[in-house]
């Protein structure tokens, strides 16, 4: 399914903004700001009435943002859409029980968790991050609500790297990538 949600066809404000910066977080790695993006009023607006678009196709019972871009873009859509919104946070950031997935990136491994009383059984969940690269943050997420015995309607991102080929461990899921560099 993944491959049927057409790209966006014409070069959106955000993508203009959004400032590439050599060597961080470690050496080796051209980092995607989109904090110039976030500032401008009309670049998220586009932005976000992209997501609405495509998080009202997915009907989600909830989003469920990846720390921490996830959270800035995630809640605004969560409140647009009428849904509550789940955060993923990196180990020991959440208050409650958690239950946490490995996972690996470009530069190295990390760990997701999430409340054990996030998402109920059934529920349709709509995952949210700034970034698609390697997909091993997003597919952890997607683990994490699948353990939880909820679904995973969709994926968005303002930006992918197609060509770390992301989608691969996103399997056959409706994914939205916003801004990609091919």
């Amino acid at each position: 399914m993944s491959e049927l949600i057409t790209p966006l066809t014409k070069t959106l404000l955000a993508e203009q903004l959004v400032r590439d910066v050599p060597d961080f977080p470690t050496p080796g790695i051209l980092f995607k700001d989109i904090t110039p993006a976030l500032a401008n009023f009309d670049a998220m607006r586009e932005v976000f009435g992209h997501f609405y678009t495509f998080g009202r196709e997915m009907k989600p019972d909830v989003v469920v943002g990846i720390e921490s871009r996830g959270f800035v873009l995630g809640m605004p859509l969560s409140q647009e859409l009428g849904v509550g919104f789940v955060p993923v946070r990196k180990p020991g950031k959440l208050p409650y029980t958690t239950i946490c997935e490995e996972y690996t990136l470009e530069y190295g491994t990390n760990a997701l968790e999430i409340h054990i009383d996030a998402i109920a059984p059934g529920m349709r969940t709509l995952i949210i991050d700034d970034l698609l690269a390697t997909g091993g943050t997003a597919s952890a997420a997607c683990r994490l609500v699948e353990r939880l015995g909820g679904v995973v309607c969709g994926l968005s991102f303002m930006i992918e790297l197609g060509f770390l080929k992301g989608r691969r461990l996103l399997q056959d899921r409706a994914v939205q990538g916003l801004i990609t560099y091919p």
